[in-house]
C-alpha cells in the first residue's frame, strides 16, 4: 500500500443487502453520509447506480458546505461499489463481504487520497461517518425484525 492510500474496515451487524441499500439509496445515505456535525440532505444526493453514472453528495455544517462529485466506475450489487472523484483523483472502492451470520464486513479502500484527507483529524471524521452508518443499520435491523 502506498502513502496516498487508506483502508477502513468495519464489521456491521446487518445483512449485506441492507448495507448495500444504505450505501446506494439517497434516503438511506442521508442518515450517515459525512462526519458527525455535518448533514447531507436527501435532495443533495445524486445516485445514478451504474458504471459511468453520477454520484454526488452535499455536506452541510456549521463551517459551510462541501459538494462531492464522482463517477461510478464499478457497480456489482451487492458486493462492490467504486467511484472516482475527477477533481482530486480520489478513487474509492467499497467491498461488502457476507460473513454468513447476518453480518457484513465493509472494506473501503481509497487510492490517491489528497493529503488533507490523510490527516488524523480527517481520518477520525471519516470513522464517525462509519459510526453513524453502524447506528443507522442497528435501527433498521431492529425495525425490520419480525
Amino acid at each position: 500500500m502506498s502513502d496516498d492510500e487508506l483502508v477502513y474496515r468495519r464489521v456491521l451487524r446487518a445483512p449485506r443487502e441492507l448495507v448495500w441499500r444504505c450505501l446506494t439509496d439517497p434516503a438511506e445515505l442521508a442518515h450517515f453520509w459525512g462526519p458527525r456535525g455535518m448533514e447531507t440532505p436527501p435532495d443533495g444526493i445524486v445516485v445514478e447506480l451504474r458504471p459511468g453514472g453520477r454520484f454526488e453528495t452535499l455536506l452541510v455544517g456549521a463551517h459551510g458546505t462541501h459538494r462531492m462529485v464522482a463517477t461510478f466506475t464499478d457497480v456489482l450489487a451487492p458486493e462492490l461499489l467504486a467511484w472516482l472523484e475527477p477533481g482530486s483523483g480520489l478513487h474509492t472502492t467499497s467491498t461488502l463481504h457476507d460473513l454468513g451470520d447476518g453480518s457484513t464486513e465493509l472494506v473501503i479502500h481509497q487510492r490517491h487520497v489528497p493529503e488533507a484527507m490523510r490527516a488524523p483529524e480527517a481520518r477520525a471524521g471519516f470513522a464517525t461517518s462509519l459510526d453513524k452508518l453502524e447506528e443507522h443499520l442497528t435501527r433498521l435491523v431492529r425495525e425490520e425484525a419480525p
